[in-house]
């Protein structure tokens, strides 16, 4: 029984194809046929279901256990190759970061705890729902994710508050709103609204707003993205519901102004979560001791009520890239790798 055998057989299952498996695993779809049929000769049960051709009809029951034990193996044994290289000090593997899309401003600010101190790991970052993430946690393909807090939909896992969203209400520049610094939910719901799709974590909490106070807004566009709807605002003369740190990180859009939503004022706390196990991978516990690190110097809400990043065309632009602060860590030595 060898590593690579559990490699090949998760190729297929991630892939669903035989012929796309094999070439993933830079081999002849025969060399990978040939090793996962020895893998069952030597377990002694069938993995797959057979049919015609290289597609990939499923698995057997005894299959499925195989395939939870393979993941088990091969992720413990990358943890195992990253734990010695971050103990040598050249750690080079990858961070696999699951992330609702909304947190896609902020998730800058926690990469950079990593690249700061090992600048050739790379940050593999996937925006997902929930349900991938909890698969993302329990296969192994994912290192960590940050979601929710209170979602229920990623069950039992360890967890560490990283920050507060709170919602805002995006419109045009217009006299409308030109004096006015705050608006109710009763009132935004007879506004032209562009919103997200009704699948979408965030559309649900919202939704759920929208009934308390007895109103159900029919949108004129939905999409998948915020930055799109924060468009629609710009260009097409709509109004949406945005996370306030998009006000921030990217900045507001020329022609649009941030109204503070009030009756009821609601926030959601957004965490990082890990799987649970006896053993983090390195790369995850380096994550979250930096998180830790960031939260006893007041956490990533005082970075986002900072007043440098509410005024993103004074940032130079020399560096469009580079965030107008920096996480400073001091002279702490590098974290270790701690149990979960």
């Amino acid at each position: 029984m060898f590593l690579r055998q559990f490699k090949y057989l998760l190729a297929v299952v991630d892939e669903e194809h035989f012929g796309r498996a094999a070439e993933r695993c830079n081999v002849t779809q025969p060399s990978l046929s040939v090793g996962i049929k020895q893998l069952e000769l030597e377990i002694g049960v069938p993995i797959f279901l057979r049919g015609r051709g290289q597609r990939f009809h499923g698995l057997t029951p005894e299959g499925e256990r195989v395939v939870k034990w393979a993941r088990n193996v091969v992720g413990h044994c990358e943890a195992m190759r990253d734990e010695i290289a971050e103990m040598r000090g050249n750690l080079s593997g990858r961070l696999r970061m699951g992330a609702m899309p909304s947190m896609s401003p902020v998730l800058p600010v926690l990469l950079q705890l990593v690249r700061k101190q090992h600048p050739n790991v790379v940050m593999d970052v996937r925006f997902l729902g929930n349900d991938a993430m909890k698969t993302g946690l329990n296969n192994f393909s994912l290192d960590a994710a940050l979601t929710y807090l209170d979602t229920a939909e990623l069950g039992r896992r360890n967890s560490l508050k990283i920050y507060t969203e709170k919602l805002c209400v995006l419109v045009p520049d217009t006299e409308e709103f030109r004096n006015r610094a705050s608006i109710t939910w009763r009132e935004v719901a007879d506004l032209p609204l562009a919103m997200l799709r009704p699948a979408i974590h965030e559309r649900r909490f919202v939704d759920t707003i929208f009934d308390k106070v007895g109103r159900h807004p029919r949108p004129q566009v939905e999409s998948e993205s915020i930055l799109h709807l924060m468009f629609q605002v710009q260009f097409g003369g709509l109004c949406t519901i945005i996370p306030e740190h998009f006000t921030r990180m990217p900045g507001l859009h020329r022609g649009t102004k941030a109204l503070q939503v009030v009756e009821p004022v609601v926030s959601q706390d957004v965490g990082l979560f890990w799987a649970e196990g006896e053993l983090m991978t390195p790369i995850a516990s380096i994550l979250v001791s930096a998180v830790k690190d960031l939260n006893k110097r007041g956490g990533l809400d005082l970075i986002l009520n900072d007043p440098r990043t509410e005024s993103p065309s004074t940032w130079p632009s020399s560096a469009p890239n580079e965030l107008p602060f920096s996480i400073d860590l001091g002279s702490s030595r590098r974290p270790r790798p701690v149990k979960a």
